[in-house]
């Protein structure tokens, strides 16, 4: 038996609330500009990969593919997310991306386990259909967060310790991507990072350090190493859920801020709905009372048992 089924790792249910935020994606609303796409954005259907990956197996053997790295030309969020690409570059100068990406996407077959890249907490477990499908967020502490997208099954909730290298997910292809492109463009996981609540590139680039343990290349958690836990528990700031609710404009957002039960939730909640949904907000609320600079901490998101590093379809390995 497979370990997910493929309704699961596409995230389709509940059908209703699918083809509601369907239709969001597409149309947008008052607070939410739509999505937008051209013939450029054929570029995501990327079969060599895609089929195989569908059916279970891995192309490039102990090495994942990274189809899309984090653009550093992103154009204003006011546009609306945009699938089309115009204006690139990712952090080698090369056009690995397109142009509203704000993460790194690693492509496993569906029901690979996703492990925490360094020690955290878990702050938020979400299903968006229209915005990366099943989320897990971790906060590492020091600033640093990161969040794992499209994902076919958590196996973690908000509140739980997890340790490095522990597996906190099984991949899939969640949201409604995979639903448009299915079965040619490939199943990921979409993996952000923020430092101090604000999108960065784990990768090293214009003179700033690597976030990777591994330099520019990111690698899996050694055996003696998975399990380690050294994550100081973060400072929130009390007064960024006052200033969130303040800045808001959009009534579920709101809402949904208010409904978190605890400021930890509270905190990952805003990071959430800032980051994926700008527009919604007149500003944006400072989480941390200061700031904290790059350093190594992460991991590449998968087992040392399944994956030995990544590998950069126009480059070849990645290497340190």
């Amino acid at each position: 038996m497979p370990r997910v089924t493929l309704i699961e790792a596409l995230g389709l249910l509940p059908l209703d609330k699918s083809a509601r935020e369907a239709r969001l994606a597409l149309a947008g609303d008052a607070a939410t500009p739509k999505t937008r796409f051209d013939l450029s954005s054929l570029r995501q259907l990327q079969p060599r990969f895609a089929i195989p990956l569908w059916l279970g197996k891995r192309p490039r053997g102990r090495l994942v593919p990274v189809t899309n790295l984090f653009n550093h030309r992103q154009p204003p969020p006011e546009l609306g997310w945009s699938v089309r690409v115009t204006r690139v570059r990712d952090f080698t100068g090369g056009a690995n991306t397109y142009d509203s990406h704000n993460g790194t996407d690693f492509a496993v077959p569906p029901g690979t386990d996703v492990v925490a890249a360094a020690p955290g907490r878990v702050i938020r477990v979400s299903r968006e259909f229209h915005r990366g499908g099943l989320k897990v967020f971790l906060d590492h502490g020091g600033g640093l967060a990161t969040s794992y997208n499209h994902l076919a099954r958590a196996l973690v909730a908000p509140g739980d310790t997890v340790a490095r290298g522990q597996a906190i997910a099984l991949s899939g292809y969640s949201g409604i991507d995979a639903v448009v492109g299915f079965p040619w463009t490939p199943p990921h996981v979409h993996f952000n990072v923020w430092l101090d609540g604000a999108y960065v590139d784990p990768f090293p680039h214009d003179g700033a350090p690597s976030l990777w343990r591994g330099g520019a290349a990111p690698v899996p958690a050694a055996p003696g190493e998975v399990g380690a836990s050294d994550c100081a528990p973060t400072a929130w700031r009390e007064a960024a859920v006052g200033e969130a609710l303040e800045a808001c404009v959009h009534d579920e957002a709101r809402a949904e801020i208010e409904a978190a039960p605890t400021l930890e939730e509270k905190a990952g909640t805003i990071l959430f709905l800032v980051n994926y949904f700008p527009t919604r907000f007149t500003a944006r609320p400072r989480l941390y009372p200061e700031a904290h600079a790059r350093a190594p901490r992460l991991d590449l998101p998968f087992s040392h048992r399944d994956y030995d590093g990544a590998f950069f379809p126009s480059r070849g390995p990645a290497r340190g």
